[in-house]
């Protein structure tokens, strides 16, 4: 890995691939394929044709967009977006793992997750992502805070993370936090319809959860019904790992105990309301770091013989259950 040909080529390679995907999501065609993408074309329009600001949830993002639709083009705003959406990913693969960061940010480019994001849910995305762009600044407690407030500003789900990452500053042990989340799969099997109606009533900061979790899916949508196997099955990848790490090669980092902890406390959540339609929505506040949690322990230290090697065989498999979920699985 340490090899100076090595590491000339993933960042030139590293540099490249940013710059490109940045400006291939930005300036894709604006069309109804992309999902939501046409819904926030109307309302860049309407506020090009100097519309009033849409008052209701996140306001913030709302008043990102009215003021961009007075000085560029659509075109500009949806690269913007992508910068918001992308860069961060590049600065918290920097920040954390330095010269490696290659490895870090491939790792994001190639989740299941991250193009539907990138396409279609923009602002859950771009909300995830200044989460993510907070954390990098871990050390800076005032730029950590500022950017988790952004986050929120876009998009009020992220107060689940944010809180779930403040409370490892109070308790960080994920011994714990496993256990915790193991447990939420029999609570979910035998009271799926409790924690459905517990957290609806909630509202979790915001309406539109009660109306995820309780609106009936419609036909040919990437909702369905029923304890979701093969999405619980996605989501144990970072557990596992984390699991072998810190159990099987007694790893201790800090700050990858707060980040496992983090996603453990989100996912565990969206375990218990997995049989909800549209609970995919709340799966993403935890899948977003999944690429971070399973490569952080492979760039901080060396715990195999051909450790590059495997580095590969694992970013490789991961990449593998995106194709096969997007090729195979949906068609």
């Amino acid at each position: 890995m340490d090899d100076k040909k090595n590491l000339i080529f993933i960042n030139i390679t590293g540099y490249v691939l940013l710059t490109y995907i940045i400006l291939y999501i930005g300036q894709r065609p604006i069309t109804y394929l992309f999902g939501d993408m046409i819904n926030y074309m109307r309302s860049f329009q309407h506020y090009q044709n100097g519309g009033e600001i849409m008052f209701g949830a996140d306001y913030s993002w709302h008043i990102f967009m009215k003021t961009l639709a007075y000085v560029v083009s659509a075109h500009t705003f949806f690269t913007i977006c992508a910068f918001i959406y992308i860069f961060p990913l590049y600065r918290i693969s920097k920040q954390l793992f330095n010269q490696y960061w290659y490895y870090a940010f491939m790792m994001f480019i190639v989740s299941y997750s991250f193009w539907t994001y990138g396409v279609n849910g923009m602002r859950n995305g771009a909300a995830c992502s200044l989460f993510l762009w907070g954390v990098s600044y871990h050390r800076n407690k005032v730029v950590m805070a500022v950017f988790f407030l952004c986050a929120v500003a876009f998009h009020k789900t992220l107060f689940l993370p944010v809180l779930a990452f403040v409370a490892t500053y109070f308790y960080n042990n994920p011994k714990v936090y496993l256990k915790g989340w193991l447990m939420c799969i029999p609570l979910s099997l035998a009271m799926g319809g409790v924690w459905i109606s517990l957290f609806s009533s909630i509202g979790f900061a915001d309406d539109r959860l009660s109306g995820y979790l309780n609106s009936q899916a419609a036909e040919g949508t990437f909702a369905s019904t029923g304890f979701r196997w093969d999405f619980l099955f996605h989501s144990a990848f970072p557990i596992a790992a984390g699991w072998y790490f810190i159990y099987k090669k007694q790893f201790e980092d800090k700050l990858y105990y707060q980040l496992l902890n983090t996603y453990l406390i989100c996912n565990g959540f969206w375990v218990l309301v997995i049989k909800a339609n549209y609970s995919n929505r709340f799966a993403y506040l935890s899948w977003f770091m999944m690429a971070v949690i399973i490569i952080y322990p492979f760039l901080k230290q060396n715990f195999f013989k051909d450790h590059h090697f495997m580095l590969g065989k694992v970013m490789l498999v991961y990449f593998s259950f995106t194709y096969f979920m997007y090729y195979l699985y949906w068609g």
